[in-house]
């Protein structure tokens, strides 16, 4: 009943009452759905001495340890660890619990087996994009399928859609999160969509194609190929005059780049343009979305759905939960899930405004949201830039400086060694498009300037290169997630690196820090 209480008021009960209902059901799924199907929290269980009788509130949740993409890696001890994260029913054991047997009697002993089927049977994967760590495949199930339709369609109702609108999707058609949330809500919202599997499947040309001939009110893609496409439909003499919201998802969005973007949807004829962030991640098997909101606005942050799973910010110098709007890592628990699952999840992302129960600016809905702008752990790398000692620099806050930056169009940043000896010093190179008529040196002297001002770095080159170039530097139409950032340091003759651990620890305490003191994205 928790659930279904939960489920029905999702979008407006308030902090006590989400957090109440949410430890009901956590205590309900891990008792009768997490422990007696899924080896791996049976073993961790077991082995930490963890009662689950014990957890029935969402501040019960620290006796279970959290895990990150490291705990689903395949070994050469385990090679198919993620399997141990999947909901195996015991069949024999299956049929025996009493709601099996009431549920035979009632509906008859096939209608009984169909609805097991679909709610354990995988029969549908997802993976993460492996641009990090080796890819880790995520099993749904029919159960699955119907939570990600339930979450899409909520996602295009915090987004604003219309049943009239017409929206074409520019996700890479590929085994990830993005292309199949935006699938299944557009069936769920039953709104008319064109997939049309991003720039590897029909390139930019055919994507321009299809916009031109829907002309739709949204487009929804990841941002640098929605950039490349609207720039290329610029140069064509395209007309989109019906397009007026912009979704985007798979990279950060800051500022600068929604105000470029807004100012192309306006040089092609478009509506005064909506640009809203979306945020999601494999294991958490959904997407969530802002609230549309002016270009002058703070953005709403991320709502989120608490019957579908439990999102903590942490601090991951202590580990220890933070206050409401404080910064932190994200953790993710589900509620709901079968196939793979996982409990509190540590995503590597961290959020700068924290977790909030209060009710949204915009559209009033009272669900919890994160607030802010999110960064990701991956993107902090250490480079070689004196003679000393190594330096852990945040590309988070550079790609948003970067984007921020007037008279820069899409850019690359490139990491090489000087004259490419792995034993020399790291070099940071700025590949960019220039735009507008300012000059190379000026503006190479006021970049260099602007980036030193606000990271304390300085890119040893600028290379001004055609949009064309960065394109092709980028991997427009050939990579699912386009390159912005790439590590070309030869590996050979390098010092190994720090265990996972103590590499982790440094990130995440750099990261804390910054977010900490409230320095800018």
């Amino acid at each position: 009943m928790s659930l279904a209480k939960l489920r029905k008021g999702w979008d407006r009960l308030g902090r006590d009452e989400i957090r109440r209902l949410q430890g009901a059901v956590l205590h309900d799924y891990l008792r009768k759905k997490v422990l007696p199907n899924s080896a791996f929290y049976r073993d961790l269980f077991s082995e930490k001495g963890i009662d689950v009788d014990r957890i029935r509130s969402l501040e019960d949740l620290s006796a279970i340890p959290m895990i990150s993409k490291m705990d689903l890696m395949p070994s050469e001890a385990n090679p198919d660890r993620s399997r141990d994260f999947v909901l195996i029913p015991d069949k024999d054991k299956l049929s025996r619990r009493p709601e099996v047997i009431l549920g035979g009697l009632l509906r008859g002993r096939e209608a009984m087996r169909n609805r097991l089927s679909r709610e354990y049977r995988p029969i549908f994967l997802t993976s993460t994009t492996g641009r990090s760590a080796e890819p880790v495949p995520f099993l749904h199930t029919q159960h699955d399928i119907d939570n990600l339709a339930s979450a899409g369609k909520r996602l295009v109702q915090v987004l604003g859609a219309k049943l009239d609108d017409r929206i074409v999707n520019m996700f890479p058609y590929a085994p990830h999160l993005a292309f199949w949330q935006t699938h299944y809500a557009m069936i769920a919202y039953n709104v008319f969509a064109v997939s049309t599997g991003g720039g590897k499947v029909m390139g930019t040309d055919g994507n321009i194609r299809i916009t031109r001939k829907v002309n739709p009110n949204a487009i929804i893609g990841m941002p640098t190929f929605v950039y490349h496409m609207l720039t290329q439909a610029l140069e064509e003499s395209c007309t989109f005059s019906n397009l007026s919201t912009l979704v985007l998802g798979g990279e950060k969005v800051p500022a600068g780049m929604r105000k470029k973007l807004a100012e192309l949807v306006a040089q092609l004829g478009g509506q005064e343009a909506s640009v809203v962030a979306t945020y999601g991640f494999t294991e958490a098997k959904m997407a969530f979305g802002e609230c549309p909101f002016a270009l002058d606005q703070e953005p709403s942050g991320y709502h989120l759905y608490p019957d579908l799973g439990v999102v903590e910010v942490v601090d991951p110098t202590s580990d220890e939960s933070v206050e409401d709007g404080e910064p932190g890592e994200i953790v993710y628990t589900s509620l709901d899930s079968r196939g793979s699952v996982v409990l509190r999840y540590r995503t590597g992302d961290f959020i700068d405004g924290g977790l909030t129960y209060e009710p949204c600016p915009y559209c009033g809905r009272r669900m919890p949201r994160l607030v802010g702008n999110i960064s990701r752990q991956s993107e902090v790398r250490e480079l070689k830039l004196g003679k000393l000692k190594g330096t852990l620099v945040d590309f988070n806050e550079l790609e948003h400086v970067l984007d921020d930056a007037a008279n820069v169009g899409a850019w690359q940043i490139e990491l090489r060694k000087l004259n490419d000896d792995p034993l020399e010093l790291d070099e940071v190179i700025l590949h960019i498009e220039k735009k507008g008529s300012i000059d190379e040196a000026a503006l190479t002297a006021e970049l260099s300037d602007y980036l030193a001002a606000r990271t304390e770095l300085r890119p040893n080159a600028i290379m001004f290169r055609s949009a064309a170039v960065i394109r092709q530097r980028q991997g427009v139409g050939e990579e699912i997630k386009e390159k912005r950032l790439v590590d070309n340091r030869p590996k050979d003759g390098q010092p190994p690196p720090p265990r996972e651990s103590e590499q982790r620890e440094g990130l995440l305490r750099s990261l804390f820090k910054r977010l900490k003191r409230g320095k800018p994205e």
